[in-house]
């Protein structure tokens, strides 16, 4: 229910944007909605994957049981990251990809361009999780993090419009300071098929570089970790 209220509220926002005939710079209703199909399936992949297992660092340090995370013989990255899914982000991936074929028929998008577009909504995945990984991990230092968490969740947020929706200086900082195009407008704008090349090298040194910092921090956070037999 709650999936189906948020879609609702995402359309008809975007809906007063076009009711009168105004349009975002090159961007119809119907490549609008591949933004906000992104932006939904995104919504759902952090519910169903980044929220249950990420969150759950801030719970292993309060309570000290993340000593029996870091014994296992396992990445314990890739153990806290994976461990569970939840169901309630599953409706939201379905929304988005429903908006998104919804839109490609309209649109008659290349297959080709599909397909591209897809792998960028891979990396922008993992970009966001690089991203929601090093907050968690933070909680070694600050141990309650939640709000911060919530505040990336705002910003996510921005992503449901095409950047060219926002003045010059919000394009910037959504670009190069938090990069919300990158999960969101990247992708698509690969799905219309008028991606420029340098944004998919962009893009792909960003997941890599992100996903690698995220392991460096991790073990660098872990020498500040004080064990509950110590």
């Amino acid at each position: 229910m709650g999936s189906v209220v948020n879609l609702g509220g995402s359309l008809f926002s975007l809906f007063l944007f076009y009711r009168t005939g105004y349009s975002f710079a090159g961007w119809n209703w119907q490549s609008a909605l591949v933004v906000l199909g992104m932006f939904t399936i995104l919504q759902g992949l952090a519910a169903t994957l980044f929220i249950p297992n990420l969150n759950r660092i801030v719970r292993y340090v309060e309570q000290g049981t993340l000593d029996f995370v870091l014994l296992k013989p396992i990445s314990s990255q890739f153990w806290l990251s994976l461990r569970q899914l939840s169901p309630w982000g599953v409706p939201d991936i379905c929304f988005g990809l429903g908006l998104i074929v919804y839109a490609g028929v309209s649109l008659n998008l290349k297959a080709w361009d599909l397909v591209l577009g897809t792998i960028l909504l891979g990396l922008g995945c993992i970009v966001l999780y690089s991203i929601w990984f090093m907050l968690g991990a933070t909680s070694i230092w600050f141990v309650k993090i939640y709000n911060v968490t919530e505040v990336l969740k705002g910003f996510l947020e921005a992503g449901r419009y095409p950047m060219v929706a926002y003045p010059a200086i919000y394009r910037i900082f959504f670009t190069f300071i938090i990069p919300i195009a990158f999960l969101t407008t990247v992708p698509a704008e690969a799905m219309l098929g008028r991606l420029d090349p340098i944004w998919l090298l962009a893009t792909a040194g960003l997941a890599i570089a992100l996903l690698t910092l995220s392991h460096y921090f991790w073990q660098f956070a872990l020498r500040f970790y004080t064990s509950a037999s110590s």
